[in-house]
């Protein structure tokens, strides 16, 4: 397996968590949302912040690891992205429109992350 996906769906995890704990507000204001107490500063430090985190490094431990510890990571890894594309298209179901950026924008790269982990990890041949 080529190690070309996981690692850079690893980074974008990585750079998203990073990016949550060092400025929370900056990162939900594409979304309309605010983040003016350390409640809401540390949700969004939590979830996006530790989950991405997380997620960069089983996606790089499954790397390393190979065999079915990495097959079993990258399935994970790509239910989650997965299920994170199917929550917005749930909320765009009961909702109103929204425009392209950045709910969909980020629902496309969540589909092709996901798509392409279990391409090249999971279903590899």
């Amino acid at each position: 397996m080529s190690a070309v996906v996981p690692w850079t769906v690893a980074l974008f995890f990585l750079a998203m968590g990073t990016y949550a704990l060092a400025a929370p507000a900056a990162l939900i204001r594409p979304f309309r949302m605010v983040a003016d107490t350390p409640e809401s500063r540390s949700e969004i430090r939590a979830v996006y912040g530790g989950f991405g985190i997380a997620m960069a490094a089983v996606l790089g431990i499954a790397v390393v690891r190979g065999g079915e510890f990495q097959r079993g990571a990258i399935l994970v890894v790509a239910l989650a992205l997965a299920g994170m594309a199917a929550g917005r298209v749930f909320s765009r179901a009961v909702d109103r429109r929204t425009g392209f950026y950045p709910i969909w924008f980020y629902c496309c790269v969540e589909v092709a992350a996901a798509g392409m982990l279990l391409l090249t990890g999971y279903f590899p041949e």
